[in-house]
């Protein structure tokens, strides 16, 4: 791998973050505006959100969860996309990073169990390798 190919690779990774983030924030700003959060609820803070999350109904989650797998899903397609070499495993280091932030907020927020479990299992790892399957660099490539 040639100096070119290095800083493509990395391109890749710091770009699947970003687009991946951007597409996760916009989700997550979109979703209040779609489905309102329950009267009495304080989402301007951590905090509050952590007290709230008790009021939230199973809908009120469909939007977290599609910005974590959309976001998830867009990052490994981009890095996918850009990287030249190992392309799976920038999609996959995409989807682990992202993982790692789901994990997080668990930590900080709690939440459902039922919403924590099939946030983690399915918005982040699946994702990233749906992301390379669909970025069409992968042929014969598992």
């Amino acid at each position: 791998m040639n100096m070119n190919s290095t800083a493509k690779n990395i391109l890749a990774l710091i770009s699947g973050l970003v687009i991946g983030s951007l597409v996760n924030m916009g989700l997550v700003n979109i979703g209040g505006l779609v489905v309102p959060v329950p009267e009495g609820t304080d989402v301007s803070t951590m905090e509050g959100l952590r007290a709230s999350m008790q009021l939230f109904t199973p809908v009120n989650f469909l939007f977290p969860f599609l910005a974590h797998a959309l976001g998830t899903l867009s990052g490994a397609f981009i890095a996918a996309r850009i990287a030249t070499s190992h392309q799976l495993k920038f999609a996959l280091a995409v989807s682990v990073l992202f993982l790692i932030g789901g994990v997080t907020m668990v930590n900080i927020l709690g939440g459902p169990m039922w919403f924590n479990v099939a946030d983690l299992t399915l918005a982040y790892i699946p994702m990233g390798y749906l992301g390379w399957l669909l970025a069409g660099k992968n042929k014969g490539a598992h």
